[in-house]
């Protein structure tokens, strides 16, 4: 019938075999068997894999190590732009307090000037009035305040007076005398203020000095190891293909081993069918595909489309980016809590919505919540995890090739790159 190929199938099965039992001989026809590497040969081309991955794993690991120091060269950059912005700060307030010790000096000399000359002409009045007194060289004073005097009672009278006013002017200046010393006093002070001033004020501009001398090495260092790193780069792609090359020689053979075992399990089954004479259907041939590619891709396809979008700590759900949250130290100084985004986690979150599969915000979660495959095993759609001390801390979509996207870290954005082997756990989890 025209609508039943395996009963079609079938029927011809048991045609070869019926003619094979009347016809002594002849044998009923099976296809031949596909190649079925050895152990040996598997073995063989499993630890030449892992000696190339060995290899990869080494300038892998380089490279991580030296983005990761280029990461720590960022730091130190933005360290010492900071230190060189408050040696820039401290030097204007320097510069301020000089001028102000300064102009306070010049007041305080000024005001001490100008007592002296209060005290000089006070002192020339005095001179004069002692010189009309005495020009006589009289014990009592000059004749000529004497002169009408009636009677001997108004002579001590003026002569009381001229004492009252020579001692009048002899407090005034002493008065005088001690204003002169506060004054000299005062301006001893701010002279040693102003000194102090200028010596905080040459410490500051050698600090700033100092701060932007080491910002410019900063920077340099960081521009050599970005250099180093983006050699390192150049450099791991050739590697890779090796990798590739080796990982495909072995899946190559375990394909042919599982072809073989695919064969030999499809001739048990005709054989039986054969020796029951009886009509069976087999079916497809094959066991039904757990994975399905379009979920696969309808995967990919989401984070895919999230390229570019800032790193936010906390950020992303099964709808999208959202608001990143406080974390108390790195996210905070990027300014995460104010960023539409997704965290590591929540991109894959994002992305596997997409084939209804739902996850926790949590890496470490994430890592228990399908089917682990040793790494060497990895194929698109998969998630690969990235762990220190046996803690999770990290998640990213493998997209084959060597290659993933993830959310990287705070201040950068999704991205596409090559896997980095430094750190990666063991296994990667299949969730389709």
């Amino acid at each position: 019938m025209p609508g039943r190929p395996g009963v079609r199938r079938t029927a011809a099965i048991t045609l070869l075999v019926a003619v094979g039992l009347a016809s002594p001989g002849v044998v009923a026809a099976v296809p031949p068997p596909p190649p079925n590497p050895s152990d040996a040969e598997l073995q063989a081309g499993r630890e030449r894999s892992q000696q190339v991955a060995g290899r990869v794993g080494e300038l892998a690991n380089q490279l991580a190590e030296a983005e990761a120091k280029l990461l720590e060269l960022q730091a130190q950059v933005e360290l010492t732009m900071e230190d060189a912005n408050k040696a820039r700060v401290d030097l204007v307030r320097a510069e301020a307090a000089h001028a102000e010790a300064r102009r306070a000096a010049e007041a305080a000399r000024a005001e001490a000037e100008v007592a002296g000359q209060r005290i000089e002409q006070h002192r020339e009045r005095l001179d004069r009035f002692v010189a009309g007194s005495y020009r006589q060289g009289s014990q009592i004073g000059s004749a000529t305040a004497f002169v009408g005097s009636r009677d001997p009672e108004e002579v001590l009278d003026r002569a009381l007076y001229l004492d009252v006013i020579s001692r009048s002017e002899l407090d005034v200046l002493e008065d005088l005398q001690r204003a002169r010393v506060e004054k000299v006093n005062k301006d001893s002070l701010a002279r040693a203020a102003l000194a102090e001033a200028e010596a905080t004020r040459r410490a500051a501009d050698e600090a700033r000095r100092a701060a932007a001398q080491a910002e410019r090495a900063a920077i340099a260092a960081q521009d050599t190891q970005a250099a180093q790193a983006r050699r390192l780069e150049a450099g791991k792609a050739a590697v890779e293909a090796q990798l590739a090359e080796a990982r495909s020689h072995v899946s190559g053979l375990e394909q042919q081993r599982d072809r073989y075992q695919e064969w030999l399990a499809a001739k048990e089954r005709e054989e039986a069918a054969a020796a029951q004479a009886a009509p069976q259907s087999t079916g497809s041939g094959g066991p039904a595909r757990p994975v399905s590619g379009r979920s696969v891709e309808v995967v990919v396809s989401r984070a895919l489309s999230q390229l570019g979008v800032p790193y936010a700590w906390g950020g992303g759900n099964s709808r999208g980016p959202t608001r990143g949250i406080r974390d108390g130290g790195v996210a905070d100084a990027h300014g995460d809590y104010a960023k539409i985004g997704f965290d590591c986690s929540g991109l894959m979150i994002y992305a596997f919505a997409g084939a209804g599969v739902s996850l926790d915000h949590y890496s470490g979660y994430q890592y228990q919540s399908g089917r682990r495959v040793p790494l060497a095993q990895a194929r698109r759609g998969d998630l690969l995890f990235w762990q220190t001390g046996g803690r999770i801390h990290h998640v990213a979509l493998y997209l084959g090739d060597g290659t993933m996207v993830e959310a990287p870290y705070s201040g950068a954005k999704v991205r596409v790159t090559s896997v980095r082997y430094g750190g990666i756990a063991p296994y990667a989890v299949r969730l389709l």
